[in-house]
């Protein structure tokens, strides 16, 4: 998840070059949402398999 995170900013920054204001805003929005969504899900992961090895 946060690989396609990395790949939707790169595109918002290409984007963002060749002057696609729409494009580059759109993408960045999917890489916010993603990047917190691999965020959650990681602490999640890290709290749960703390919580299994006890």
């Amino acid at each position: 998840m946060l690989h396609y995170a990395i790949v939707f900013f790169v595109i918002a920054l290409i984007a963002a070059l060749f002057g696609f204001g729409g494009i580059a805003a759109g993408a960045v929005g999917i890489a916010k949402i993603l990047f917190f969504v691999f965020i959650i899900l990681a602490i999640a992961s890290f709290l749960f398999g703390s919580m299994k090895g006890r």
